[in-house]
Order: C-alpha cells, then sequence, then structure tokens
C-alpha cells in the first residue's frame, strides 16, 4: 500500500470469528471467512438454510461500504478509511443484496459500491493496492475541502454581498414545467420494472433514449444522445453530450439512475416501478435539457447521464467516472439527483449530503439557491455508496447531492411496489431541482 494511505487507512486484515487469521489457506485467495460473522443476521433477512449455503457457494466480490453499515451486520473490514468511515469488503452476490436490503431499512439507499476492477479472482493484494488508492484520493479530496475553508475564511469580517444573479438563468429556472417531469415520472414508471440484471432494464433504457429524442427534437442547440456500454452490467447508460462553444474541453456533469429494483433476495416477479427512486431525478435531468437546449450553445461542454445499475452497486457510473479519469477529462463539477419527488421534510426544504461531496460544491449550491432557488437547506449525511455521487467523488471530481429530504424522512417505499405517484408525492418540490439542475449547469 502507498504512503499516501498510511495514515488515514487501518489494515484489518481476514478475520475469522472475530480474529486476525494470518496463515494457511483460511484467507480463501483473498477473501476473509467470516463463519458465523458475515453471515448478516440470517433472522433479519428471512434467508432458508439452503439459501445461506447458495449465498456460501456464489463467487465473492470486492466492495466498498459504510463502517457503520459494516458492524451492523458483523462483517469484518478488510480496510478501513478512518477519516470517512469507508470499508472494504469482499461478499457474494446475495450477501451484497442483504446489504443493499439493510441500507435500505435504515434510510441509507443503496449502501454499497462494487470494484468493477477486481474480479472474484482478484487476489487480497490487488485488492489492497487498488484500496489504498482510493482511499488515497478521498485523502486528497478531504484536503481541498480543507484548502478551500482556509480561502473562505479570507473573507472573514467583510460585509456579506448579495448573490449576483445572471439574467439568463434567471430567465431559465422560470421555465421548469411540473406538468413535463410528471409526464417523464409516468413514462419511466409505466414500466414493470427498470431492472439493471435483465432485459427489463435495458428495454426502458432504448424506450427512453427514443422520448428523450422527441422532447429535444426542437433544440436550437447541437446535442448528441447515445448509448453507453458496461462491463458490469448488461443494461446500457444514456448520455447526453452538449458541447461548449468556447471551452469545450471544460466540462460539466449532471447525472441520475435510471434503473429500478423491488428488495427481493431471490429474485420474484416483484413490480418495481421506481417513481421517485428514480424516474423523478431522471425526469429532472430531462427538463433541464430541454431548458438548456431552448436558448444558447454553454461555452463549456454539459455532459447529462442517466446512469444503469446504480441498484446493483453504483456499476454503470463507477465505469463511466472511472473512464474519464484515465482519459484526464477536466470535469469541473458533478451535480447528482437521486429522489426528488417525496418532501419528507416539508416542500422546499432539500438534504444537502457533506459526506463524499466537496466543499467548493456546496458553496456553490448555497450560491445558487440564495440567487435563484430559496430552498431551504439542511445538511446531512447518507454514507458510503448511496448513490453515484460516490463514484465521481472516489475518482477525483467534485461532487454534489441535494436529495429529497434528509435520510430519516427520505421515502420509504422505495424499492417496492408502492413507489409511484401518490398523495404524498409533490411535482412542486421536485421543480425545485430541476431549477437546482439548470442553475449548476449554466453558472459552471
Amino acid at each position: 500500500m502507498k504512503n499516501t494511505a498510511k495514515t488515514s487507512v487501518t489494515a484489518i486484515g481476514a478475520v475469522l470469528g472475530g480474529r486476525a487469521v494470518l496463515e494457511g489457506r483460511a484467507v480463501l485467495e483473498g477473501r476473509a471467512v467470516l463463519t458465523g460473522t458475515l453471515f448478516f443476521s440470517v433472522a433479519l433477512v428471512g434467508l432458508t438454510t439452503n439459501a445461506a449455503e447458495t449465498a456460501k457457494d456464489s463467487p465473492a466480490r470486492y466492495v466498498l461500504t459504510d463502517a457503520a453499515l459494516a458492524k451492523e451486520l458483523r462483517a469484518d473490514p478488510i480496510l478501513k478509511h478512518e477519516a470517512t468511515g469507508t470499508v472494504l469488503l469482499k461478499l457474494t452476490e446475495k450477501e451484497r443484496e442483504v446489504l443493499a436490503h439493510h441500507a435500505h431499512e435504515n434510510g441509507r439507499c443503496g449502501g454499497h459500491e462494487l470494484l468493477g476492477e477486481l474480479d472474484n479472482k482478484s487476489t487480497l493484494k490487488m485488492a489492497t493496492e487498488r484500496v489504498g488508492k482510493i482511499f488515497g484520493e478521498f485523502d486528497r479530496q478531504l484536503k481541498r475541502d480543507e484548502e478551500f475553508k482556509l480561502r473562505s475564511m479570507i473573507d472573514i469580517g467583510l460585509p456579506n454581498q448579495p448573490a449576483l444573479k445572471d439574467t439568463e438563468i434567471e430567465k431559465a429556472v422560470l421555465e421548469v414545467s411540473e406538468a413535463n417531469l410528471k409526464t417523464t415520472v409516468d413514462f419511466l414508471s409505466k414500466f414493470t420494472s427498470r431492472n439493471h440484471k435483465n432485459g427489463d432494464g435495458q428495454t426502458a433504457v432504448l424506450a427512453f433514449k427514443t422520448e428523450i429524442e422527441r422532447v429535444l427534437k426542437d433544440s436550437v442547440v447541437p446535442f448528441k444522445i447515445e448509448l453507453v456500454p458496461h462491463k458490469n452490467t448488461p443494461m446500457n447508460s444514456l448520455k447526453l453530450t452538449i458541447p461548449g462553444a468556447i471551452k469545450p474541453n471544460e466540462i460539466v456533469v449532471a447525472g441520475g439512475h435510471i434503473d429500478s429494483i423491488a428488495q427481493s433476495f431471490f429474485g420474484g416477479g416483484k413490480k418495481a416501478p421506481g417513481a421517485d427512486d428514480n424516474a423523478s431525478g431522471s425526469a429532472n435531468l430531462l427538463e433541464a435539457a430541454r431548458i438548456i437546449l431552448k436558448s444558447r450553445q454553454p461555452d463549456k461542454t454539459i455532459e447529462i447521464y442517466w446512469y444503469a445499475g446504480e441498484e446493483g452497486g453504483l456499476l454503470g457510473s463507477a465505469e463511466i467516472a472511472a473512464d474519464a479519469k484515465a482519459k484526464a477529462k477536466n470535469v469541473i463539477g458533478v451535480l447528482q439527483l437521486d429522489m426528488t419527488l417525496h418532501p419528507g421534510d416539508g416542500e422546499f426544504k432539500l438534504g444537502s449530503m457533506t459526506d463524499f461531496t466537496s466543499l467548493a460544491m456546496r458553496d456553490h449550491l448555497a450560491k445558487i439557491n440564495s440567487a435563484y432557488i430559496g430552498a431551504t437547506i439542511i445538511e446531512d449525511q447518507c454514507g458510503y455508496g448511496c448513490s453515484d455521487h460516490a463514484s465521481w467523488y472516489k475518482n477525483g471530481f467534485p461532487t454534489l447531492m441535494p436529495f429529497e429530504a434528509t435520510k430519516k424522512r427520505m421515502n420509504s417505499n422505495i424499492h417496492t411496489e408502492r413507489d409511484v405517484v401518490n398523495a404524498q408525492s409533490s411535482f412542486r418540490h421536485s421543480a425545485m431541482f430541476t431549477k437546482i439542475a439548470v442553475a449548476f449547469l449554466l453558472s459552471l
């Protein structure tokens, strides 16, 4: 492991029944054998003995998740990043489903990221070297936050300056249509499921690509819509590119996942309409694109993504963000919209996630909120892997995630067939997030 991670990473190693195991075959090519420890409160999820045996025999993969979540499930980490409370585990697919289920039951969203660059044959040494680099990136992100704080302190004692308004942005946010948002949410939630594992997800993606093209057909600004294939899911992501007219190499990103899931450990035919999670964020992004494409070409390039496989462990966004890093793309800001329809804390009150997001981006949110939105921002945390912004943060890009509410008051119907438009849904509330997206993209 590189020195950059030494101060913040605790090497816990493979554990068996709470004891460090350093000899023989107990590690099984890097996998911590956690008999009696990892099996995650079997009673909690109702797994049968046969199901447990099946889970033990299925291929295991490395994941990043929250230390608190791993502790609740009695899973012993291989590595831990102390400052962020992120841990490395190696889990079978069924164990990951248990992890995701427990995360959602406790208001933590998806709860993990599958490290797709590592497969079930990757050794413990390979995994710790890779994750050591990721944790080193976390350290650099935290250092940038501290530097931003120090720069901001220079202004202490000076009178507060009113936010400067851009008349073009001010006009654009007034174009947001609640009716358009409802049309898109209805379009996506009519699919029985948008599960990334099977043809349901890809069917929905292809249909939504056609719908995007219909909505944007009268645009005056050039754009490109394309499918993005992935290695770790058969479902494609969608990418909309609006090329910059002056600085095309500077890129501003907005995204949200398009897949949906009904929490079921062994499949089954459960419906997963996913109206809030995440047809709502998907609708916000399409409406923002429609508005931006009605006016002039932006100075910098805008990329909007509808990610595949978020519910499976940030699968689509992980590959997209890693590709952006490998190509040294100059991404200056990333906005994530995941669930915007349920005003759990009241309309026009939003949760701003402070973990795995960038202080500079949260400061920018405060400025555009003051100038154009007028929402009440409540700071909150959602843990590692709660949505696709974690993929970009892990790769060193500045991120922002405004959320429909604080996590304790988020929509409790997600991942069930009850995630539909209902009396608690508010398209007025959701429209606020489209306004944020428009102001974020145009102001950066």
